[in-house]
């Protein structure tokens, strides 16, 4: 499976584009055409700012300083970066430098994604991204930030007091990126969502760089934990059969890889998992009595499990995580 579309919403708030230049243009000298739709309030929407993906004839950074004089920011609260030209090729660097030189005109802004970017697009394993410690760093005002694609994407030297929610979403991740993770000091992290991919995509990481969020040491608020799109789901759900971390969890997220009967067993083997609000497991390759023996345990505790998708039907031994290329 690869992404097919675009985000629908951002820290609660629907996403709305932003008009491409052309539009914009249309809209200031049609003046005889019918009213053109205003946009909308700057805190009711996350919005989205992209260009087209392949030879735009409008770079990211100039779409971004139209947005900058057509809405009040001050008011603005979520952002989504969305294409930029080439991302296959080029790094985001100056869309990433214009948006801190701009924090100072965006007091308000609590969530931000980079790279909502579809498969038709550029596939999730070819988006270059870069360090995106300066960016988190430089919006000291954040509470929400997730970024797509594992290409050079570096997280090294993170530090934030306010970070409630931290996603990375790959179909790859360099293991070097999950150590520098698991190194950022983020007190008030209260959500985690690692996409860790398979090894034909970059991955590479293996449980002993899963440690600090493991034993949730450095995480202090975790209550919600996503270590998830992994071949190496199994070893994971081993892992968390005795972790510190899970005693203090709300919800536990192993979904969208290989997980099998043997890490179901492992999991269900280790700790009591009764006190959590929800444990998504979908997209697994669990068998039917193993599903049954899931829901015996932990429904009647009131406990949510989502064990849809299941690809053990396919009928084949191979194991697929949902997103990789």
């Amino acid at each position: 499976m690869t992404v097919s579309s675009n985000m629908q919403e951002l820290d609660g708030l629907p996403a709305f584009d932003f008009p491409d230049a052309d539009a914009e243009a249309e809209a200031k000298v049609d003046a005889d055409a019918e009213p053109k739709a205003k946009l909308p309030d700057a805190a009711s929407v996350a919005w989205r700012i992209s260009v087209d993906a392949y030879d735009s004839e409008e770079e990211w950074e100039s779409a971004f300083a139209r947005f900058l004089k057509a809405v009040d920011t001050t008011e603005v609260r979520a952002l989504i970066v969305g294409a930029w030209s080439d991302a296959y090729d080029s790094a985001p660097d100056e869309v990433i430098g214009a948006i801190i030189a701009a924090s100072d005109q965006l007091p308000c802004l609590r969530a931000l994604f980079v790279g909502d970017i579809t498969y038709e697009e550029c596939e999730i394993s070819w988006i270059n991204q870069t360090d995106m410690a300066p960016l988190i760093n430089g919006l000291p005002q954040l509470r929400s930030f997730g970024v797509r694609g594992g290409q050079l994407l570096g997280m090294t030297g993170v530090k934030h007091e306010r970070l409630r929610s931290l996603t990375v979403e790959t179909g790859g991740l360099d293991a070097a990126v999950v150590r520098e993770i698991g190194a950022a000091e983020l007190p008030a992290l209260e959500h985690l969502d690692i996409w860790l991919g398979t090894s034909g995509y970059g991955a590479n990481t293996i449980v002993a760089d899963l440690e600090p969020f493991l034993t949730g040491a450095r995480l202090p608020a975790l209550k919600s934990l996503a270590l998830r799109n992994s071949e190496i789901q199994d070893h994971i759900a081993a892992a968390l059969a005795g972790a510190p971390v899970v005693a203090r969890l709300e919800t536990l997220d192993l979904s969208m890889g290989t997980l099998g009967d043997e890490g179901a067993e492992a999991l269900l083997g280790g700790q009591p998992l009764t006190h959590l609000k929800k444990l998504d497991l979908h997209h697994h390759y669990l068998s039917e009595p193993m599903r049954e023996r899931i829901r015996a345990t932990l429904e009647p505790a009131g406990v949510i499990v989502d064990l849809s998708e299941c690809e053990s039907a396919r009928g084949d031994d191979w194991r697929y995580t949902a997103v990789a290329e």
